[in-house]
C-alpha cells in the first residue's frame, strides 16, 4: 500500500551507499523537492553517504553552468534560465561525499557533481544514453545485461577508455569487451538498485502515477520495474494527488503496485516541465500552437550552418535533432515551410511537430506522438532513422568527433553514440573556429576577426564517433559555415566552399591536419548566405 510522505522523510529512507536510480531529461521527471531534502539532510547529519547514482540523461539547468563556471555565451545562443542550480547538481551542493559513484549518460549539468569529478572525488562514467535507459528493462527482467555494438571503438570501449571519466580507481565494471559469433561487441552488466527517485504530474491514493503534464514519458516505468525487481523502494514526487480510482487507466505510466511512496511537492515550481519552462500544454499535448509564432532564427552563420544541413532532408525522412546548433534546423524548416514533409524527432521521444531548442530540449512544440525514450532508442539502433544531425566539439583527420570531454568541460555523450551506430546519414554542425566574429550577406562570408579556439585537431581528447567503426555504405557530413567535409574511406575529405572564403588562409590554415581535398571541390549554395531564402523547397523535394 502505498504511503503519502514528506520530501524530508522520504529523504530519511535512503540508506548510505545505497544504488539511487532516477529518469527523465532536462528538469522533466526530476524530483526537485526530494533531492533538496536528501542534500539538507547530508549537510545535517552526513548520511546518506555514499551514494551510487544511475542517471540515464542530461537533468540540470545549463544556465547555473554559466554562473558556476563563468562561461560566456553569445547573445544570439538560445535564451538562459535564471532559475538557478536545479537538477542532479543539488546533490554535490553539500559538499563531498553525498555521492561516490556516478554513471550517466550525460554529466554536463549537474555542475557541483561535475567539479568533484574532475578533482577525482567521485568515481564517475559515461555510457551511451540509449544502453543507458534499455539497461534498465533488462534489469527489471532479471536478465544478465545488454549486449550490443553501441559504444565500439569509442571511448566507452573497455579497450579504449571503458567511459572512464577521471582518474578514480577503477570500482565499478560498467562495460566488458566480448566476441560473440566472431564479431565484437560490447556487454553492459545489470546491478541492483536500492531506490528509485522518479516523479509524475499527478497520483491517485492508490499510488498510480500519470505523466499528464510532463513533456516526456520517460524510462520512470522501467526504473521502477528493475528496483522493485532488486528489492529496493520506490519514491515519486508529484504535483497534485487524486482520489483513487479516478485517473484513466491509459494515462497511468507507473501503476501503484510498483509505487511505495509519494510525495506531494509542497512547491510547485519544483515540478518544471523543462528547464526554461514550467509548464506549456503545447509540449504535453495538451494544445497546439501556431509554429508562425516561433521566432525565426537571426540571420548569422550558424542559420547558415542549419540552411545546409536542411539542404540534406528529403521529403517522407524521419529525422533526428540533437541539442544546440543542430536543434535549431527545426527552425529553418519551419520558416521554410516544410515542417510536413519531413518527420522531426528527439531521443526523448517526441515524434513529428518542431523540436524545441535549448533551454527546453527534449520537448516538442505540437508532437504527433509522445514515445517513451526506451521505444525511441529501439527504433534508432535498429536503424529506424534516415538522419541525424548532431554537434561539433572537435574533428580530427580520421573523421573522429569529441563532444564528450573537452579540457576541462565534461559532458559525456548523451545519445551521440546511440544515434550515429545505426543511421543512415549523419550530419555534425558546428562553427570551423570558436569565437569567430563573421559577416554573413549578399550571398557570401567575410571573417572579421579570426576566432581563438581550433575545432579540427590532429587528434581529439576522447573518441565520441568513430570514423573508423562508421558503416561503409553510412553518409558522414561535418558541415560548418566556411566548408563542407564528408567521410570518405575513413577520412575527412573537403568537398565543399563557401563562398568569400580562401581556402588556405581561411580553412586549411585553421586545421590541426591537412585533410585530403576533393578533386571535384564544390561552392557551398551561395543563396543560403542571403538573409532571405526561401530556396529548401529544391532539395527537399
Amino acid at each position: 500500500m502505498v504511503s503519502i510522505i514528506t520530501a524530508k522523510e522520504a529523504a530519511e529512507l535512503i540508506p548510505d551507499n545505497a544504488t539511487v536510480g532516477v529518469a527523465g531529461m532536462g528538469l522533466s521527471g526530476w524530483a526537485e523537492e526530494v533531492a533538496c531534502a536528501i542534500r539538507d539532510r547530508f549537510k545535517e547529519t552526513g548520511h546518506p553517504c555514499g551514494l551510487n547514482l544511475k542517471q540515464n540523461s542530461a537533468m540540470g539547468d545549463w544556465g547555473f553552468g554559466n554562473r558556476f563556471y563563468g562561461w560566456e555565451r553569445s547573445p544570439r545562443e538560445e535564451e538562459d534560465t535564471e532559475h538557478g542550480a536545479r537538477g542532479v547538481t543539488r546533490f554535490g551542493e553539500a559538499g563531498p561525499g553525498l555521492i561516490k559513484r556516478w554513471t550517466s549518460a550525460h554529466i554536463g549539468s549537474a555542475f557541483t557533481l561535475n567539479a568533484q569529478t574532475m578533482e577525482n572525488l567521485i568515481d564517475t562514467h559515461c555510457i551511451p544514453q540509449g544502453v543507458s535507459i534499455n539497461l534498465w528493462r533488462e534489469i527489471a527482467a532479471g536478465r544478465p545485461g545488454l549486449l550490443t555494438k553501441v559504444g565500439l571503438g569509442t571511448f566507452v570501449d573497455p579497450r579504449l577508455q571503458g567511459g572512464r571519466m577521471n582518474d578514480c580507481p577503477d570500482t565499478e565494471d560498467v562495460v566488458k569487451y566480448m566476441s560473440f559469433d566472431g564479431e565484437d561487441y560490447l556487454f553492459y552488466p545489470s546491478f541492483k538498485c536500492d531506490v528509485a527517485l522518479l516523479r509524475g504530474s499527478i497520483a491517485d491514493e492508490n499510488g498510480n502515477i500519470s505523466f499528464e503534464r510532463e513533456s516526456v514519458i520517460n524510462e520512470g516505468f522501467s526504473v521502477a520495474t528493475a528496483t522493485k525487481n532488486s528489492g529496493g523502494i520506490v519514491i515519486v514526487q508529484v504535483e497534485y494527488l487524486a482520489k483513487k480510482e479516478s485517473l484513466n487507466p491509459k494515462d497511468i505510466k507507473i501503476p501503484g503496485s510498483l509505487v511505495d511512496y509519494v510525495v506531494v511537492a509542497k512547491d510547485p515550481m519544483s515540478s518544471w516541465q523543462a528547464e526554461g519552462t514550467y509548464w506549456n500544454p503545447s509540449f504535453s499535448g495538451q494544445i497546439k500552437v501556431p509554429l508562425k509564432a516561433v521566432k525565426p532564427l537571426p540571420f548569422d552563420e550558424r542559420k547558415v550552418v542549419c540552411r545546409r544541413c536542411a539542404m540534406e532532408l528529403k521529403k517522407g525522412d524521419l529525422i533526428n535533432l540533437g541539442v544546440g546548433m543542430p536543434a535549431n534546423i527545426a527552425s529553418v524548416v519551419a520558416e521554410e515551410g516544410f515542417l510536413d514533409d519531413v518527420t522531426m524527432s528527439t531521443e526523448s521521444g517526441m515524434v513529428g511537430g518542431m523540436p524545441s531548442a535549448l533551454p527546453n530540449f527534449g520537448s516538442a512544440y505540437n508532437p504527433e506522438a509522445i514515445i517513451t525514450p526506451n521505444e525511441m532508442f529501439d527504433l534508432i539502433s535498429g536503424g529506424g532513422l534516415d538522419m541525424t544531425c548532431l554537434g561539433i566539439g572537435e574533428i580530427d583527420k580520421d573523421g573522429n568527433n569529441n563532444v564528450s570531454k573537452m579540457g576541462k568541460r565534461l559532458t559525456g555523450p548523451g545519445g551521440f553514440i546511440d544515434i550515429t551506430s545505426a543511421t543512415k546519414t549523419v550530419i555534425f554542425a558546428g562553427t570551423l573556429m570558436g569565437k569567430a566574429k563573421l559577416k554573413v550577406g549578399d550571398g557570401k562570408l567575410e571573417i572579421l576577426e579570426e576566432g581563438t579556439i581550433q575545432k579540427f585537431v590532429d587528434e581529439v581528447g576522447q573518441i565520441t564517433f568513430s570514423g573508423k567503426y562508421a558503416p561503409d555504405d553510412q553518409k558522414v557530413l561535418y558541415i560548418t559555415e566556411r566548408a563542407v567535409f564528408e567521410l570518405i574511406d575513413h577520412k575527412l575529405t573537403l568537398t565543399e566552399i563557401a563562398p568569400g572564403i580562401d581556402l588556405e588562409r581561411d580553412v586549411l590554415a585553421h586545421m590541426g591536419f591537412e585533410p585530403q581535398v576533393s578533386p571535384d571541390l564544390k561552392l557551398m549554395d551561395e543563396e543560403i548566405f542571403h538573409e532571405t531564402w526561401g530556396g529548401l523547397g529544391k532539395y527537399i523535394k
